[in-house]
């Protein structure tokens, strides 16, 4: 039996209650619902058991400590990433007592995500999968591996559903919707990116999912004019029309961190006249951002500069500085960390009773010589 509900307005303020020790601002009230600043990320990691019942155990506890968001993505480990997480909500509903309404989990489809390892040949998983069920041809995927068509994504959003025993995911995100760009023309990508939103408002509408964004890794952090650049105001706008002003597409998702600032230093997003930067143009819209790779898969995690560890409160550790410094970026809601061990749950979720910095000290690092 599937796990009904979704995060609700009372399940993540009784979430937050359960943390009365937490720093003011750990959790941040987005959409009526409280999200942690904190995340919990399943993207690496083998494809085997051992690695399956690491991140179950690590979701649960990462959920005991203070972390309400769970992400993670159909390809995630072939599919694995979402049975574990699956896993861990059972354990997390029964005999932990936590509630599905406490919990604001996070998914993605756009990519192939084949099923429990990778197929001896790729060309006959797409025909036996979906080609020859209807749900998509050979043409649909951009660059053999990227589609994002109405019927695809209905049947991964169906079977990330599965995967995890849930009804209803609270954010659906398509994944790196960029990769189609350089495959097709703008317009024929807008065309393609309005259809899979009209599919999802239909997604809403069915009680599959409560909101939807785009989870990107370059397409908000280039240029404009660059090859795969999204522009933010007209993904809005798209949302609208298919929509209307009550749209569900309200998260973004895109990788910052130490090495990677630019949703907060490059001005690549047209709003109302404004060049913007893509955190401040996700404030003028009304779109939440929750950032990706916020320990860059553990680069910008060790050997850290004496005056960024400093303004970011001189912590234990350099990887609670590289979070520390996502969570306390203007704009950002939640640092997404990918966490496959306890150990480095309960280390990092110490955080959650720290402070993030403020604005204005934040912003020193970047005038600092």
């Amino acid at each position: 039996m599937s796990i009904s509900n979704n995060a609700t307005p009372e399940g993540t303020t009784r979430y937050r209650a359960r943390f009365p020790d937490a720093a003011e601002n750990h959790f941040r009230e987005r959409q009526q619902l409280w999200l942690s600043s904190i995340g919990i990320g399943t993207y690496l990691g083998a494809a085997d058991e051992r690695t399956d019942q690491a991140y179950a155990a690590a979701v649960v506890r990462a959920v005991e400590l203070g972390a309400n968001v769970i992400d993670t993505a159909a390809n995630y480990r072939f599919q694995r990433s979402e049975r574990a997480i699956g896993n861990a909500l059972r354990d997390l509903t029964g005999a932990k007592g936590f509630a599905r309404d406490e919990l604001v989990i996070c998914t993605k489809g756009g990519y192939l995500p084949f099923d429990g390892a990778p197929p001896r040949d790729v060309r006959t998983y797409i025909e036996e999968t979906f080609v020859r069920p209807g749900i998509a041809g050979f043409d649909d995927f951009a660059g053999g591996s990227h589609c994002m068509t109405p019927r695809y994504l209905q049947n991964q959003l169906d079977q990330s559903l599965t995967n995890m025993n849930l009804e209803c995911v609270d954010i659906y995100y398509i994944h790196n919707p960029e990769s189609q760009l350089g495959e097709v023309s703008d317009n024929e990508f807008e065309v393609r990116l309005r259809a899979a939103f009209a599919q999802l408002e239909e997604g809403r509408a069915q009680g599959k999912l409560n909101f939807y964004g785009v989870a990107t890794w370059n397409g908000f952090r280039v240029p404009v004019g660059s090859t795969g650049y999204h522009s933010l105001a007209r993904m809005v706008s798209l949302a609208r029309e298919v929509g209307g002003e009550a749209h569900g597409f309200r998260f973004v998702q895109l990788p910052f961190n130490l090495a990677m600032p630019e949703a907060l230093t490059l001005a690549n997003q047209l709003v109302e006249g404004q060049q913007l930067s893509l955190l401040e143009a996700a404030e003028a819209l009304g779109i939440i951002v929750i950032s990706s790779a916020s320990i860059f898969q553990g680069r910008v995690a060790r050997g850290l500069p004496a005056n960024i560890r400093e303004t970011l409160g001189s912590l234990p550790s350099d990887a609670q500085t590289a979070i520390q410094f996502v969570r306390s970026a203007p704009g950002i809601t939640t640092a997404l960390v990918g966490m496959s061990k306890t150990e480095h749950v309960e280390e990092n979720l110490q955080l959650a009773q720290v402070a993030s910095v403020t604005a204005e000290h934040f912003m020193q690092l970047f005038s600092q010589t």
